[in-house]
């Protein structure tokens, strides 16, 4: 009878393993985006529309793909989620450079397919801007850099290559910024200073106009006061002194 009872719950092991519904495996399933089946990079320009386009491969079932912009989900109609999917991105701008878009399968994750959007632009830089500072004082010219790929930067006065003078001109440069600092600026410091961006896809310039004025004479804060207190004390003893005379005439 154990035997018998052994054998008998087995079975029903067996039986409640063999009806249970086993998920698809998604092995052997691939996604290709745009006809690429692994990671890669998309150039483009700005403006004109991209589509991305996203696939199920080898799948015998109807398979539901999501869309990610970075970390953060895309919305997708009904209609464009099974086994094919499209976005688009329009228009294209620069905040679009370097982003990620990722096409995953819903059910499986790890299977998905990413492509780094390489939106190519010029530098955006023109116009320019008076300076007045005073003689003595610090002064800073700051050019908007951005572009990709990005620029060659340099500095001109006066239609000239900027000679660097050590502890007085520095440099700082960013992807987005390129900046000029003149310590303790000078009546030779006065002229036209010019940033230019050259890129592949075009140029910038931005001019700077910088005046530098004559230092404005400072006054010691302690001879002011002591100036005040006196003239003050003059007046009381002035008006005291008047006083006996001022009551006669009462």
């Amino acid at each position: 009878p154990a035997e018998v009872s052994r054998a008998a719950f087995v079975g029903r092991v067996w039986l409640r393993i063999l009806e249970c519904p086993c998920p698809p495996s998604s092995a052997g399933l691939e996604l290709s985006v745009n006809n690429h089946a692994a990671d890669f990079t998309l150039s483009t320009k700005l403006g004109p529309p991209i589509s991305l386009s996203c696939l199920v491969h080898n799948s015998s079932q109807a398979e539901e793909l999501l869309w990610y912009r970075g970390e953060g989900q895309v919305g997708l109609k009904d209609g464009n989620k099974v086994n094919i999917s499209n976005i688009c991105i329009s228009p294209v701008n620069e905040s679009d450079n370097g982003v990620t878009f990722t096409c995953r399968l819903a059910r499986d994750k790890a299977v998905q397919v990413s492509v780094i959007l390489d939106v190519q632009f010029p530098p955006r830089l023109s116009g320019e801007e008076t300076l007045h500072v005073e003689e003595d004082k610090d002064v800073t010219l700051t050019c908007n850099s951005k572009s990709n790929p990005q620029a060659q930067t340099t500095w001109y006065k006066d239609n000239h290559n900027l000679t660097l003078q050590q502890n007085r001109h520095e440099l700082y440069q960013t992807s987005e910024v390129f900046r000029l600092s003149i310590k303790k600026v000078q009546k030779s410091d006065n002229g036209t200073y010019t940033c230019v961006l050259e890129s592949p896809l075009g140029n910038g310039t931005r001019d700077f106009h910088l005046i530098v004025e004559d230092k404005k004479p400072v006054f010691p804060k302690e001879a002011v006061i002591a100036a005040v207190v006196v003239v003050t004390i003059t007046i009381l003893f002035g008006i005291v002194a008047q006083k006996d005379k001022f009551f006669k005439v009462w």
